[in-house]
């Protein structure tokens, strides 16, 4: 029965030194981490959430901006059912920083194929940093249920 006993502890043993290696090497060798809390937007219990972000920047005007060379900040605000802008332009090899909030409900911010995958709560604002090596067009997703229409809830980048 002892013999039984050691077999499993060093299979449990293993097993541990296996994930926390996987662990490692997705967080450091591949750059794979979670999105930050980057910060909040701060109102009342008056206040309504849309107003106060049409006056907060960058949220007061979503969409691309260069803020030096080859960096580029895209601000996205997610909405019952879309997201603003819709379309997204951004040349090729640039490092793009996404800030995002959401103006209703939780939303989620997903582009497949990529490891750009933040959850967008209202008031809270999310950053995720990807570089699109690749052109193409790549489809923006909310991956949190959101509603009757959370299935139709996309944008589209288009790296050139």
């Amino acid at each position: 029965m002892e013999r039984f006993e050691k077999a499993f502890l060093c299979a449990a043993a293993i097993v541990l030194v296996i994930f926390l290696g996987a662990l490692a090497y997705s967080s450091l060798a591949m750059g794979i981490h979670l999105p930050s809390h980057f910060g909040m937007i701060h109102y009342t219990a008056g206040q309504k959430l849309r107003r106060v972000l049409r006056q907060t920047p960058p949220f007061d005007r979503p969409g691309v901006r260069e803020i030096a060379p080859g960096k580029y900040q895209v601000t996205v605000i997610g909405l019952t059912w879309s997201f603003l802008p819709a379309v997204i332009e951004l040349p090729a090899g640039a490092e793009v920083t996404f800030v995002a909030t959401s103006m209703d409900v939780i939303h989620g911010f997903f582009i497949p194929g990529t490891r750009v995958n933040m959850m967008l709560i209202p008031g809270q604002v999310s950053e995720c940093v990807y570089r699109f090596r690749q052109p193409g067009e790549y489809l923006l997703i909310c991956h949190e249920y959101c509603g009757r229409l959370h299935h139709t809830m996309s944008a589209r980048m288009v790296v050139k």
